[in-house]
């Protein structure tokens, strides 16, 4: 975020509390009566965090460091009660949330300090007011209201910087484990190819026959490197969908002849009467129904029955897979579509969160219900394709 944006959101604030120049005006008058308790505020503030551990740890440098800590807060509250709420007071006052990340002190502590330093500064405002108590509730209304805004702003700035750090480590961990994934789903078909190459070039005297099964043991291997490959293309590089009508029934078929099931499991479909038709980029959906394919068909090895479904449910349509295959445990239900989560030996764990990625981009959703020894049934809502879709992509 800029600085100024920095400046227009405390703006936004000052409008949303109510915060006036009036309020500004009623600072400027009680920072008189303030500014002699400012070594009592801040020696209490200080003192307060020696007495607890989670907010003293932060303070490595020992006496030297308090000293300027001291400085500090003394100067905060100098320019809190100034009366110029500038963009610069504000970019002042981001830079304490930013420094909350980067010392490690948890904002839970910030919020409790700022509590103490505000009943401090409450009570001193009421011991020492020159006049009747009660004139002096719209200057303790406008010191809660300038505080509650300065807080705001150190929260903000600490919840963006904390998140932009936390989405940094999570990118090195997911890259590293990317990596490490894609070594180990590479290093299998790579170490067959150099096994077949190594005969290849020392046999003597190989036969057709041999040599044909080498080349072909080399074309399934890289093959399947190549499917790893468009893998990480897919989840990295996942363009804007190109929405057009789509008939369900000539869509998934096609995507059955490209996925070869065994002939041991039974395919059954059902695409209604017409055939449901869907708004969606076709070659994106190939991928999609693609994925649930190939899982429903590794998850029977030995064969059992997938049956495909299609029905109009108002303004979408509900495409159903139901497998007789192994099914999913139900700790690891809920983190099949998590990236590379796999719950087999072999894969990178990234079928389901492309499938997942896609159809947010077309507004849909999945749903995994399981049950181990049972089966799986995988649900996929798509906007239905309205009738003028229908009319206009017939015309293109």
């Amino acid at each position: 975020m800029e600085p100024d944006q920095f400046f227009q959101r405390y703006l936004d604030l000052q409008r949303y509390v109510g915060w006036t120049h009036e309020d500004a005006e009623r600072i400027r008058e009680v920072a008189g009566l303030l500014e002699p308790h400012f070594a009592a505020f801040v020696d209490d503030f200080y003192a307060e965090i020696e007495r607890h551990p989670e907010a003293r740890k932060v303070i490595t440098g020992g006496a030297a460091q308090i000293a300027r800590l001291k400085g500090t807060l003394t100067r905060w509250l100098q320019e809190l009660l100034a009366g110029c709420y500038d963009a610069d007071y504000v970019a002042r006052r981001w830079r304490v949330g930013w420094r909350h990340v980067e010392i490690g002190l948890s904002q839970v502590y910030a919020n409790a300090a700022l509590s103490r330093l505000r009943g401090a500064m409450l009570l001193a405002l009421e011991k020492d007011w020159p006049g009747n108590r009660a004139d002096s509730v719209p200057a303790r209304r406008s010191l809660n209201m300038l505080l509650d805004l300065d807080l705001a702003i150190i929260e903000d700035a600490y919840q963006t910087e904390f998140q932009r750090r936390q989405m940094q480590t999570e990118r090195l961990a997911t890259i590293g484990q990317v990596a490490g994934g894609v070594a180990h789903e590479l290093r299998n078909p790579l170490n067959v190819v150099k096994t077949s190459i190594y005969f290849l070039l020392n046999a003597k005297n190989i036969s057709p026959e041999k040599l044909a099964t080498h080349l072909q043991r080399i074309d399934r291997q890289v093959e399947m490197a190549d499917g790893v490959i468009t893998a990480l293309n897919n989840f990295a590089r996942l363009p804007i969908p190109d929405l057009q009508p789509q008939r369900i029934d000539s869509l998934l078929q096609e995507v059955l002849d490209l996925n070869a099931l065994s002939p041991d499991v039974q395919i059954q479909t059902d695409w209604g009467t017409p055939s449901a038709e869907v708004l969606g980029d076709r070659q994106q959906l190939k991928i999609v129904f693609g994925n649930l394919i190939r899982n429903a068909r590794e998850a029977m090895p030995d064969g059992g029955a997938l049956r495909i479904s299609a029905r109009r449910a108002g303004k979408d349509v509900h495409l159903v897979f139901e497998d007789t295959g192994t099914g999913i445990r139900k700790e690891d239900l809920s983190r099949v579509t998590e990236p590379l989560f796999s719950t087999k030996s072999r894969g990178i764990g990234l079928g389901l969160s492309i499938t997942r990625a896609i159809l947010e981009k077309h507004n849909g959703r999945l749903t995994v219900a399981s049950e181990p020894g049972r089966g799986t049934v995988v649900t996929v809502v798509l906007a239905a394709a309205a009738e003028r879709d229908v009319q206009s992509g017939s015309e293109k």
